[in-house]
């Protein structure tokens, strides 16, 4: 049994951590403040979990202190730049709050692996690490499919290099897993992965926080400040939703691609880094790029290799392997006796298109768990899905179905399908309509554009904004 020190002032996160690792079979000591834990005989624990800012001082203070025992620093995202800081002064790794439980225990169970097998041999070779990720594996990622076999063999064969990536999938699909696959599987492994999310960001804060700003470069800049980029140096730095980063910002990233250096907002002169970049979207970027929403040349300084990861409706019974893992999952985290799901529970499951993916899938499975009988199997009712024929028909489009006269004769098998043919114009666009042009959709049907447009009028489907 592993002794693990907890250094956290809030007492929320520091009961929910204790409680976490005593169930997966840890001895801990938590304290408050600082000056508590650098009273703890560091010798007698195998790990301490630190938060960054605490009472009397940074947690940063305990890393000496240790000595040979590990240190995993927790921070905030506001305090991403601390926390890399942390690392390159001798914190073992740092992990964002709030934290995932599973992620926080993979990371634990990492850390006192590698710190096992240094003390046994006085060093870590890089089969070491190898050794410790393929036990440990960081990445998260569940899936048996062919297409994410495939995945996983680019995986691998990308990670061993500094190539520029582009990983395209649907919301929810894990990109940023994939990202973290490729960071852990990298000769940069031991170094910071910043992770950015574009859209997350205002407009207005993007470029100095991606590149850093000068004291006075303007209202409100009171001092100099290191940027995300620079943060990320020696590491990896992963932008997810790309194709919502300002023109302006995408001109001064492909200055860091083609020139690796950065220049600070209100500075004169520019700085070498050495970052691998790894971007995430949903968007089709070639799209935006030839309507002049995305540079075409820092589009194709991007699309140096390609990931696509499939919707998981795309992924056969993958769907049904992840259910039952984060099955386990929730029922851990929620402190659960072990459940199952009831055998319509599992149909449902597979016969659902998940339009939100894994996430979507996360909260459905989530839900159940919380609203399940107890005792009992999950029943399908639980998860909040709906798989009947109209479940992409709106109430509002299905009163218009039932006033709508089909066009051209429909056959008798048609009559007695499960849709009709406006059923299957109003399905086909909500479908596609993201992925395809107006064109496109018109030619698919078969119809004219005009005609496409006067069909969703009389049907009430809004163009979506932007498709052509």
């Amino acid at each position: 049994m592993s002794q693990i020190l907890v250094v956290e002032d809030e007492s929320i996160i520091r009961l929910t951590l204790r409680k976490l690792l005593q169930r997966h079979h840890h001895d801990v000591t938590d304290v408050d403040n600082l000056d508590d834990a650098k009273a703890q005989n560091f010798e007698n624990f195998d790990l301490v979990i630190s938060d960054l800012r605490l009472p009397g001082g940074d947690g940063t203070e305990l890393i000496e202190l240790a000595g040979n025992t590990p240190v995993l620093i927790m921070t905030s995202y506001a305090s991403l730049r601390s926390a890399v800081d942390a690392m390159k002064m001798g914190a073992v790794d740092y992990i964002a709050k709030p934290f995932d439980h599973d992620e926080m225990i993979q990371a634990v169970d990492r850390i006192l692996k590698e710190s096992q097998i240094k003390s046994q041999s006085g060093q870590q070779s890089p089969a070491m690490q190898q050794e410790v990720s393929k036990e440990y594996p960081v990445s998260g990622i569940i899936g048996s499919c062919e297409p994410m076999l495939l995945l996983f063999k680019k995986i691998s064969k990308v990670a061993r290099t500094d190539a520029t990536v582009l990983i395209q999938g649907e919301s929810g699909t894990g990109k940023e897993l994939v990202a973290k696959a490729l960071h852990n599987q990298s000769q940069r492994a031991n170094a910071p992965m910043i992770s950015v999310n574009c859209a997350a960001i205002p407009e207005t804060l993007i470029e100095s926080e991606l590149f850093g700003h000068e004291k006075g470069a303007f209202t409100g800049a009171a001092a100099q400040r290191q940027g995300l980029v620079e943060a990320a140096d020696g590491g990896t730095l992963f932008l997810d939703e790309i194709g919502e980063l300002p023109l302006e910002a995408q001109a001064r990233l492909l200055r860091v691609l083609q020139e690796g250096e950065i220049r600070r907002v209100g500075s004169v002169q520019s700085q070498k880094v050495d970052v691998r970049l790894v971007a995430a979207t949903h968007r089709n970027l070639k799209e935006l790029a030839s309507r002049g929403e995305f540079r075409e040349d820092l589009y194709y300084r991007l699309n140096v290799v390609e990931l696509h990861l499939p919707p998981l409706r795309d992924r056969g019974e993958d769907v049904i392997e992840l259910a039952q893992a984060m099955l386990k999952r929730a029922c851990e985290k929620m402190a659960q006796p072990e459940m199952t799901f009831s055998e319509e529970a599992l149909y449902a499951i597979r016969q659902y298109q998940w339009p939100g993916n894994v996430r979507e899938l996360e909260n459905a499975v989530e839900r159940a768990v919380i609203l399940a009988d107890e005792g009992e199997p999950i029943a399908s009712e639980f998860l909040g899905i709906d798989i009947s024929s109209d479940r992409y028909v709106s109430q509002t489009l299905q009163d218009n179905l039932l006033q709508s006269e089909p066009y051209g004769p429909v056959d008798t098998q048609e009559e007695q399908g499960d849709l009709s043919l406006d059923d299957y114009f109003v399905h086909f666009v909500l479908e596609n309509e993201a992925n395809m042009t107006e064109t496109d959709l018109a030619r698919k049907l078969g119809i004219s554009r005009k005609s496409l447009w006067e069909r969703r009028q009389r049907l009430g489907i809004p163009r979506k904004k932007g498709n052509k």
